[in-house]
């Protein structure tokens, strides 16, 4: 019986690894095409953008946790695209090689959220 248990644990914190995976590949695929149709909002280069995927997942995680609310442009209305405006421009702060303006933050989280919509599974930035 503790066998199944033990079994059933490994199995689970396997599959919790690889949902932490695809929501940070995910989040570094939907903030590379943000940033491609977004003026005033560059990301020089792999490393960055997948450093920057991973602050923005830590972003929103710290945000959600602390407040309740998703900081996404969908997640709670026009709190959650105001947060989501802020996180994404707090990220350049973290981030080297990754640069924002405010209007494009704004035009940004529009972009993010329309991507994030569209893509399948539950990523939120």
């Amino acid at each position: 019986m503790s066998n199944n248990n033990q079994n059933t644990q490994t199995q689970s914190g396997t599959s919790t690894v690889w949902q932490i995976v695809g929501r940070l590949v995910t989040a570094a695929i939907v903030l590379a095409i943000t940033a491609f149709f977004t003026p005033g909002f560059a990301i020089s280069s792999f490393w960055a953008l997948a450093v920057a995927a991973v602050v923005l997942t830590i972003l929103d995680y710290l945000v959600s946790k602390f407040t309740g609310i998703q900081a996404s442009p969908f997640g709670k209305g026009f709190v959650g695209f105001v947060l989501s405006v802020i996180v994404l421009y707090a990220t350049q702060y973290f981030v080297a090689g990754y640069s924002i303006s405010w209007m494009s933050a704004i035009i940004g989280a529009i972009i993010y959220g329309v991507v994030d919509y569209f893509l399948p599974g539950e990523q939120q930035m």
